[in-house]
């Protein structure tokens, strides 16, 4: 409390309470929350609040990485899509480019997640299924025909694979007369996450930090302008964590980025400019403004009191938000579209520099083209219609933004002190602390809505037995067909004595140590596949079975 005054009115007004309007209040991470919040000695102070708060455009960047935010410009609108075949998805993405979606992000099917082409066994009823199948050259071409590589900002969901899905991308701007400084976007190449909550692995953690940092090592060289790496929280929380753990453990995977970077002799300042962060936009509004705001403070001393960075750039988090799919129902499913709303408004409010808006009805299935429109228009309306763009950190000053903020920041330095005295990330993964960390709030919040104490519009109260049925998306089983002969058609029209020698310099270079990117770059546009890439670094690599 910051005066004794001050004091004595909390108190007379704290007397007033009633019991039960007195009951133990708590966010979703736990953290207590008194009657009323009131200014604080730090909110007062003038040496706090340049120490941590600042202004925006300013270290820490607490109120955002940006002078003016979203009065220079709105947050980027990508609309995550992909399904079936790439003529199927390209569909979808001219759709809504000509909707106002201002970048793509592309949603892989899970062969391609693991390394599998379309025709492999194991990829037998999954072909097209949770995402677009990819397996050469020919599938990006038509994945991106009639999109100008140049113009577009193209983000790629995409980790166990990302090395070949980024050189794919690079092959086809080379045969489209692109240059690679011209080309902006973002592979998410971010494996450590997926030990944790997702679980497309295919190499042990050792090899596969390698290869992330083979591209970073390759794009500061050759496409300077790509995000080469997208540190996820989004699947963390997908998987049950508490937004504390969210930041937390994304931190924790962050930090062995930046070591594995700094040990294969690349300078801070050189690579860190590039990092991007994926958080997601859940339920809990005010924790999750507050978590936004936290986690560029925290990023910011991150890489400036731990690693040393000189440029303010490499200290600016920048990300991108995903409403909650977790959090969407399948009961009421329409309702889905207020609880994005609220999610993206969250996201906007903490200052996100891109924003996925889920589908009301992606419970159920893929979206349809009628409900991705709808989440399209939802962040129309926030950015055109809300007038909340018209404010830099619009909350920031609030004492329940603020002490929410402070308290989230606390708890995240705690968890990676945790981490740091179990040996870091990796030895943290093996060891499954934060599997176990993830698990148990998983189960408490699964507690808390069989107990009825966390009400679910929808499922566990108000809920309607006689709504109409919503009409879902639906994968035609030909689709997996037409993709797997057009991929032996394409094997059987290439070179394969050429596909061969290709084949044969990129297992040198991989079982050398050298750095795989450009031997798997020549290699992709000289029309090796996905799947073959792939066989060449299990047989090199090893693969990775979880506990």
């Amino acid at each position: 409390m910051a005066t004794k005054k001050l004091r004595a009115q909390f108190d007379k007004w704290t007397a007033r309470l009633t019991e039960d309007v007195r009951r133990n209040r708590s966010t979703s991470s736990g953290i207590k929350l008194p009657d009323l919040f009131v200014p604080r000695e730090e909110d007062l102070s003038e040496a706090s609040y340049l120490q941590n708060r600042g202004f925006p455009g300013q270290y820490p960047f607490t109120r955002g990485i940006q002078a003016t935010m979203y009065r220079g410009r709105h947050w980027t609108m990508r609309q995550y899509a992909g399904f079936g075949t790439a003529h199927e998805t390209n569909k979808r993405y001219r759709y809504l480019l000509s909707q106002g979606t201002t970048g793509l992000s592309v949603a892989f099917d899970l062969p391609t997640q693991m390394g599998r082409d379309s025709d492999d066994p194991l990829a037998r009823g999954e072909v097209g299924r949770v995402g677009v199948a990819i397996d050469s050259i020919l599938d990006i071409e038509t994945l991106f025909d009639g999109i100008a590589l140049e113009e577009a900002s193209v983000s790629m969901t995409i980790n166990a694979t990302a090395h070949i899905l980024l050189g794919l991308y690079l092959a086809l701007a080379k045969k489209r007369g692109v240059a690679w400084n011209k080309l902006r976007g973002t592979i998410q190449n971010d494996i450590l996450k997926e030990y944790i909550a997702r679980g497309t692995y295919i190499f042990p953690p050792t090899p596969a930090l390698k290869i992330v940092t083979d591209i970073f090592e390759f794009c500061r060289d050759n496409v300077p302008e790509w995000n080469t790496i997208s540190i996820s929280g989004y699947h963390i929380r997908e998987a049950g964590s508490t937004a504390v753990q969210e930041l937390a453990f994304t931190f924790a995977d962050a930090i062995c980025y930046v070591d594995a970077a700094l040990k294969r002799g690349l300078a801070v300042d050189d690579f860190a400019p590039r990092l991007a962060f994926f958080f997601n936009g859940h339920n809990n509004f005010l924790e999750e403004i507050a978590k936004f705001r936290a986690a560029r403070r925290i990023w910011a001393k991150l890489m400036r009191e731990r690693f040393g960075a000189k440029s303010d750039r490499s200290c600016m988090l920048r990300f991108h938000t995903q409403t909650a799919g977790s959090t969407l129902t399948a009961q009421q499913a329409p309702v889905n579209t207020v609880r994005t709303t609220l999610q993206a408004l969250a996201a906007v409010l903490g200052g996100t520099q891109s924003l996925h808006t889920n589908a009301f009805d992606e419970a159920l299935a893929l979206p349809t083209e009628q409900s991705a429109l709808l989440a399209l228009r939802t962040q129309q309306v926030i950015a055109h219609e809300s007038g909340v763009t018209d404010f830099v950190d619009p909350l920031g000053g609030s004492y329940v933004i603020e002490t929410l903020t402070d308290e989230i920041e606390s708890e995240v330095w705690k968890y990676l002190k945790q981490i740091d005295d179990l040996g870091g990330m990796v030895r943290a993964i093996e060891a499954e602390y934060p599997q176990r960390e993830i698990e148990e709030s998983a189960f408490q919040y699964q507690r808390e809505i069989e107990s009825r104490s966390k009400i679910v519009v929808g499922v566990n109260s108000f809920q309607d037995e006689g709504g109409a049925a919503v009409p879902v998306m639906k994968i035609d089983p030909a689709l997996e067909r037409q993709q797997i002969e057009c991929l032996q058609q394409f094997r059987a029209a290439r070179d394969n004595g050429a596909v061969s020698a290709l084949i044969s310099t990129f297992n040198t270079a991989a079982r050398e140590g050298r750095n795989i990117m450009p031997s798997l770059c020549e290699a992709v546009a000289g029309g090796v596949t996905l799947g073959e890439i792939s066989q060449v670094l299990r047989e090199c690599y090893g693969e990775y079975r979880g506990a």
